[in-house]
């Protein structure tokens, strides 16, 4: 089915073969359990933990990239183990060298073609293990070898899912 601008089905309509208005297929996330084990596997090469709520979605559902308008989440596809999640996270060397030990742990990326890496700022952990988000220019690390903060897309995990969530409404009414 391919949606035209008279008559376009609603995201919940669509299945993962459909395609939107320009050609491009259409996908939603897929519910897979993952066991604990695997997070656990994961955190031996990480610095600290995911925020709960982060860490909920990765046991709870696999996706691919994303861009969810100010930024893009990596891939967790489908697998045996999260390791598909951890070779997003860790194929620019350089990045991943210079943002863990500076207290940053990738999960996304700028929006569209964006490099930029969005990350927890494990620095700034709160009560509860949520940490604010902050954008890195992926150009200082490469060109400079120095992790510059240049925007906070929101205090918290928590508050960053709030925020895209009313995005996609407010993207929802007006089409």
């Amino acid at each position: 089915m391919v949606a035209d601008e008279f008559s376009r089905p609603t995201a919940i309509q669509l299945a993962v073969d459909d395609v939107d208005a320009y050609g491009r297929r259409l996908w939603k996330p897929v519910k897979i359990e993952t066991p604990e084990s695997q997070v656990q596997e994961l955190y031996a090469e990480l610095p600290a933990r995911f925020p709960k709520l982060f860490e909920g979605m990765l046991l709870s559902y696999r996706w691919a990239e994303v861009d969810l308008g100010t930024y893009r989440l990596l891939a967790n596809p489908p697998g045996p183990t999260l390791g598909g999640l951890l070779r997003q996270m860790s194929q620019a060397p350089a990045l991943w060298e210079a943002l863990i030990p500076a207290g940053f742990i990738q999960f996304g990326n700028g929006p569209d073609l964006d490099y930029d890496p969005v990350c927890f700022d494990i620095k700034t952990r709160k009560q509860g293990g949520d940490c604010r988000i902050v954008k890195i220019d992926h150009e200082e690390i490469l060109c400079n070898n120095r992790v510059k903060v240049v925007a906070e897309l929101a205090p918290s995990f928590y508050q960053l899912v709030l925020q895209t969530i009313e995005r996609a409404k407010q993207r929802a009414s007006t089409d």
